[in-house]
């Protein structure tokens, strides 16, 4: 194998990197449909934003998590208490942006925006705990599928 991944030009890091976004990405998913999740193909989705980000692991899985559990609140609170109009939608990505400030977690304000987005499209309100739940088993197993850190290679961007 050392010759033909040579003579491809492919490194040991790209696929020692290729195998630990293998099995973050699976175990996430068995977990997520172990926990009989609806949404289950989120946890992959957020092993993969983990895993590939070009920054910290650990710093992306709680920004996803945070950003998550603010955009799925938001949304449900949204949802309960507001007609759906553009209005309120753009009025919920503002606050989303707002809040996330307030609480110094600028970062997690993409996270935030897209679960709110995803919450208030789907409207039945049980999709906000939904939401939740399967972007943190793909945060955790795509932290832990990295426990050695980012290897170093140039992945997708997140």
């Amino acid at each position: 194998m050392r010759h033909v991944t040579s003579r491809l030009g492919i490194t040991r890091a790209v696929v020692v990197n290729s195998a630990r976004t293998v099995v973050a990405t699976v175990v996430s998913m068995l977990l997520a449909r172990l926990l009989k999740l609806p949404e289950f193909y989120w946890a992959p989705i957020s092993a993969i934003v983990v895993l590939l980000s070009t920054v910290e692991p650990l710093t992306v899985a709680w920004q996803r998590f945070a950003g998550t559990a603010l955009g799925a609140a938001l949304g449900a609170l949204i949802a309960i208490y507001f007609q759906p109009t553009w209005i309120v939608y753009g009025a919920g990505i503002f606050v989303c942006g707002i809040l996330c400030a307030l609480l110094r977690i600028e970062s997690a304000y993409r996270f935030a925006a897209i679960t709110l987005s995803i919450v208030l499209a789907h409207r039945p309100y049980s999709i906000a705990l939904d939401c939740g739940h399967a972007p943190l088993c793909g945060s955790v197993a795509g932290n832990r599928g990295s426990a050695g850190g980012n290897s170093g290679v140039a992945c997708a961007a997140s």
